[in-house]
């Protein structure tokens, strides 16, 4: 197994030196089969297999641990066990979604245009962002999961040419998280599992985050590896769907990361002050519940870990790199040529 392992280590730096190979073989015909095959099947099961899967992991080195200090196994046969089975994670992780990482990024697969940022056009696109959630408020009182599931679906399937994903890919039912409240103090809002081709959101987000984030972890189940692209793949997903649900939830997200850039700002004040009150309260919201939720020293350690990961797979910016969206909204917003493919008005 461990030989194994090495295999796949090197494949790993083959597939990151051609991108494009990556694509071609493995996200576009590779991936998809193993997401049309799993996912069904996992589908089918309430509970989470990717929790379980950890849990096990956890529960089996603490049984290897008493086992070796009560002598009942010997060191060598130990460390046997625990490298055979990190080899055998490490290489199901990359084959079954990990090689993801390494494919072409956003800008060569949609054919999107960069643009130089500026001040003036950050400016520019923040108001815009403030009048489009201002726009798209709507209340949450009565909302229903499997209808803005369904919702997300239609608009992936109808997005799905120009995003270049492959539609179905199986299937993609959220699950709770099994142990939410931990993640909550770590905070995380969902995550995507890819031994068993999961979608996962946290029991404690508030309603109007749930959009968002479901988009955003189908986006991961789609191949889409890059958290920055998932976020823009979740707004442009949410935001040209009918459901204004779907449209305030997204662009409610996507401010947050424009109004954390651009605090800075001489014109903040007076653009935050054009924010509607309702909207202001639902971020205040938003925020009160994760700091009631948040323990400092589990959510610190949780994004070292992150980052850590994040750095490992090629994505250099970390955790940072979840706000990266401002970027992707930006020229989005600047390349009308894209727009025009999907026959979507300016944003």
């Amino acid at each position: 197994m461990p030989v194994l392992a090495l295999v796949t280590f090197g494949l790993t730096k083959l597939a990151y030196r051609f991108p494009a190979v990556t694509e071609k073989w493995y996200s576009q015909k590779f991936y998809p089969l193993v997401a049309k095959i799993i996912s069904p099947v996992s589908s089918s099961i309430p509970v989470s297999l990717d929790d379980l899967f950890y849990i096990l992991l956890i529960v089996a080195f603490f049984v290897l641990i008493i086992l070796l200090i009560f002598r009942r196994i010997s060191l060598k046969f130990t460390g046997k066990i625990v490298l055979n089975a990190l080899a055998a994670t490490y290489i199901l992780f990359y084959v079954l979604w990990g090689f993801n990482y390494f494919r072409n990024d956003l800008y060569q697969r949609l054919n999107l245009a960069k643009h130089e940022p500026s001040n003036k056009a950050f400016v520019k696109q923040l108001k815009k962002i403030v009048e489009d959630t201002n726009k798209s408020w709507i209340s949450f009182e009565k909302w229903d999961k499997n209808k803005v599931d369904l919702q997300i679906e239609k608009s992936y399937k109808e997005l799905a040419p120009v995003l270049k994903i492959s539609y179905p890919a199986g299937k993609r039912k959220a699950k709770p998280i099994t142990v939410s409240r931990f993640f909550a103090q770590a905070g995380i809002s969902g995550y995507y599992g890819p031994f068993f081709n999961e979608v996962h959101v946290n029991s404690y987000i508030l309603p109007v985050e749930y959009p968002f984030i479901l988009a955003h972890e189908k986006a991961h189940q789609f191949g889409i590896t890059s958290e920055a692209e998932a976020n823009f793949y979740a707004w442009l997903v949410c935001t040209q769907s009918k459901s204004k649900q779907l449209q305030y939830s997204a662009n409610l997200h996507v401010l947050q990361y424009f109004l954390y850039r651009g605090y800075l700002l001489e014109e903040y004040d007076e653009i935050l002050k054009k924010l509607d009150k309702r909207v202001k309260k639902d971020l205040q919201l938003i925020r009160e519940n994760w700091m009631s939720l948040r323990n400092e020293k589990i959510d610190e350690a949780a994004s070292k870990v992150n980052d850590f990961y994040l750095k490992t797979n090629k994505i250099k910016d970390g955790v940072i790199e979840y706000s990266g969206v401002v970027k992707f909204v930006m020229d989005y917003s600047n390349d009308a040529e894209f727009r025009e493919k999907l026959n979507l008005k300016p944003k």
